[in-house]
Parts: structure tokens; sequence; C-alpha cells
């Protein structure tokens, strides 16, 4: 946990500090001053807002005990072993088997999983993935998660303004084609390795700790292995909302590893998780 906070600071400020580089470089002061305000309003928004943004970005709606008894029974049971409060339970409509957590911390943090997944795996595949959440929750990565996808997009929108609108400041020289034509490349493909370098670490921390939690990790390779076939046989379409809660989800909700996907391979985790369990990989 320690760790975590630790690296998630050098994450979180170099995210910062990279928006506030573009601001510096296009807008001088007044640039500085703008990235900090809309550095400070993303965090901002992330923190208090970011749960209820991925939850309407799926059409998800809460869900109790009398119409998901089974499913609600396996996520008191987790959390009651665990010592940590239970999470609002929702479900998405999607036909994709996939499923996230979200919330600044465990007292405030939900967990969705689409009806896909619950067709699609036995009790035994499903309690491995809400443990896999669980984990995402009592690490706050969720939290680190919201932030720094908020403050990506910022980097990306402002990088789209310091190349088209040039410099604020009296004095300063606009960036010019070559300047323009690198905030318009380096902003976002920076925004989204800090992105990837924060979420790809933090899966493979918490099969392993869902895999401890339940002490079944084949259950949740198995769970892994029919996901990532239903992420390829049933993608789901991209959009803005879409796209910037994929990295929160279990698997990839697109159906492809791109080069700069924000989830490790799926055949790695299955292996990891096999070795765990004492099977030959």
């Amino acid at each position: 946990m320690r760790h975590n906070c630790v690296r998630s600071a050098v994450l979180l400020g170099a995210l910062s500090g990279f928006l506030l580089g573009i601001g510096a470089w296009f807008g001088g002061g007044t640039g500085v001053r703008i990235a900090v305000l809309v550095a400070l309003g993303a965090c901002g928004v992330a923190f208090f807002f970011a749960d209820r943004i991925a939850l309407a970005a799926i059409r998800a709606r809460p869900v109790g005990e009398v119409e998901q008894p089974d499913l609600y029974g396996i996520v008191r049971e987790l959390s009651y072993d665990a010592r940590r409060p239970m999470p609002r339970l929702y479900l998405a409509p999607a036909g994709q088997p996939n499923a996230f957590a979200t919330g600044r911390n465990p007292r405030n943090a939900a967990i969705c999983v689409t009806r896909g997944l619950i067709t699609l795996l036995d009790e035994r595949e499903l309690r491995g993935v809400i443990a896999h959440e669980l984990s995402h929750v009592y690490n706050r990565d969720i939290l680190l998660n919201s932030i720094a996808g908020a403050l990506a997009t910022m980097i990306t929108y402002f990088g789209y303004i310091g190349a088209f609108f040039g410099a604020t400041d009296e004095g300063d020289e606009p960036p010019g084609f070559f300047g323009a034509l690198i905030l318009l490349t380096l902003g976002p493909v920076a925004a989204t390795m800090i992105r990837i370098s924060i979420a790809r670490s933090r899966e493979f921390a918490a099969d392993e700790a869902a895999a401890r939690l339940t002490g079944d990790p084949a259950s949740l390779a198995n769970a892994l292995r029919k996901i990532d076939a239903g992420t390829h046989h049933l993608p789901l379409r991209k959009n803005a909302q879409i796209t910037s809660a994929g990295h929160m989800m279990i698997a990839s909700p697109f159906g492809t590893n791109f080069w700069f996907a924000t989830h490790p391979p799926t055949t790695e985790r299955i292996a990891r998780l096999e070795r765990m369990a004492g099977r030959p990989v």
C-alpha cells in the first residue's frame, strides 16, 4: 500500500508537470496559471464525480439483493472476508462480459458488472472477478486511475489549444508549425503512456490480490479467458465516454489490444494466475 502511494504520487506529479509544461510553452506565465487551474479543476471533478461519470458512460443502474441475490451475496461475502465496507452494486445492460470498480475510497466505492458477465460466468469465476474489482478499491487504484484519466484528457485538450491558438502573453511567439505538430502529437502520447503505466501494473497486482482473497486463482484465470473471448466477440463501440472509462475495466472493452493498450496481455495474466494455482504453463 505504501509503495502504491509513493508510485502514484510520482506518476501524478509527472502528469501534472507535463500539463504545466505545455501551459508554459504556449502561454508563458498566463499559460502556467491556466494550466494550474485546469489541473486542479480536473482533479476535483475526478475526485467527486468520477464514479457517476463512469457509471453513466455504460448506462449502469443500481441493483439490490432482491434483483440479484447471488451476485449481491458474493460481494457481501468477499467484503466481509476482507473486513471492508460493502460497495454499492450496479448492473449495466451491455451484452459484453466486463466489470469495473469506481469510487474515491472503500466507503464510497461501487462495483459495476455487465449483464453479459453474469450470464457467461459461473459462481466461482464471478467471485474471482468481484475479488479483482474489490482489490482495486482497497488499493486506492480507482481514485488514481480517475485523476490520471482526467489529467490525461486535459493534456490532450491543452495541446490542441496551444497548437491552434498559440501564445497568450504579450511578446511571446506562437508555437509555429513544428511546435503545433509537437503539441498535437506529444501531448496525447505522453498522457496515454502515463495512463498506461498506471493501469497495466495495477491489473497484475489486482489479479494477485483477488487470488489471495478467494484462495482460487484458477477460477479468475478461467474468467479472464472467457472475458477475453467475449470482448473480442462483442466489442463496445468507441466513444468519448467509454474510452475515458475503458482503462478501469477488467478487460479492454474494445476487443483489440493496440500498441498503446491500457491492459496487459490477457494470456500473461492467465499464465501468472495458473502459476499461482500450481498448474504447469
